[in-house]
């Protein structure tokens, strides 16, 4: 694919039915748009399969729930609308973006209890997210911006409106040639990079941010069952930034960035090791298998 993402070939699934890449548009009143009442998922597929499945459709009807509406398809509906968009665009190996939202309708100040729910699936090839970070560890910048408590949001959806400081962030973190950036909590702990989670290794140990203000992604859960797996100590705590001096290698997971060793974070570096090697390497096949 090439162009903008409102300017390709292919069959997006919208409402109930395969449409022309095109024409999958949306009212400008359209509820989401306004007041960010929207939830989604980044999911992928590998050799035909989409690693997960299963639990990112229930994690998107979980979130929406989260946000206050009812997504009007069943988990069956939802995972069969995925293999329908990968069906329809000839994919195998591509990038899986499920979205629902409350449309246009009779409401349009902050209350929409009257709108329609809609769902759209969308899916397209999707290389590194962080390019060549995988062997040479990512650049990361260190956000101004901080996670909120999860009594002023629902920390645990995965809702759009809930990324505007991760983009500003990244933003940021771009413009001094970072490729992303790492945000602490309301609190002042380390809590994540902008769409993925963030573990260190000290001394053998992986030390990774307890997740209680923020998601608690399916590839962060996938790679803490390797590791406890490989008999390797995992600490899940709350971690202060000056800790970032002692640990000697560091990596980010998510279902776009998947298994990414991190080189630098503001001043502090670290190594692209042997564990942080092992743990993508071991994913990689894992998703492939």
């Amino acid at each position: 694919m090439s162009g903008g993402y409102d300017d390709r070939d292919g069959k997006i699934w919208m409402d109930g039915q395969l449409v022309e890449w095109r024409d999958a548009n949306v009212h400008i009143l359209t509820h989401g748009l306004h007041y960010a009442s929207s939830v989604f998922e980044g999911e992928r597929c590998y050799g035909g399969k989409i690693f997960k499945g299963r639990q990112h459709s229930e994690r998107l009807v979980r979130s929406a729930g989260l946000i206050d509406f009812e997504i009007p398809y069943s988990l069956d509906e939802i995972d069969a609308a995925k293999d329908a968009v990968l069906k329809a665009n000839g994919l195998t190996d591509a990038y899986v973006r499920a979205i629902a939202w409350r449309g246009a309708g009779p409401d349009m100040g902050v209350a929409s209890a009257r709108n329609p729910v809609r769902l759209a699936v969308a899916a397209w090839e999707w290389g590194n997210y962080y390019g060549d970070a995988k062997t040479r560890g990512a650049k990361l910048d260190l956000s101004k911006w901080k996670r909120p408590s999860p009594e002023t949001i629902p920390a645990e959806a995965k809702a759009a409106g809930l990324y505007m400081i991760c983009t500003m962030s990244k933003h940021a973190a771009e413009a001094k040639g970072c490729s992303d950036a790492m945000m602490l909590d309301y609190r002042g702990y380390v809590a994540e990079a902008t769409g993925a989670n963030i573990f260190f290794v000290k001394d053998g140990e992986v030390h990774t941010p307890l997740a209680d203000c923020f998601l608690n992604g399916l590839t962060r859960q996938t790679v803490l069952q390797m590791l406890r797996e490989r008999d390797i100590p995992v600490h899940e705590r709350h971690i202060m930034p000056e800790e970032l001096e002692g640990f000697q290698q560091c990596w980010l997971t998510g279902t776009a960035a998947e298994v990414t060793p991190v080189g630098s974070i503001g001043d502090y570096t670290f190594e692209v090791g042997a564990m942080a090697r092992d743990i993508s390497d071991a994913y990689e096949k894992l998703v492939r298998s």
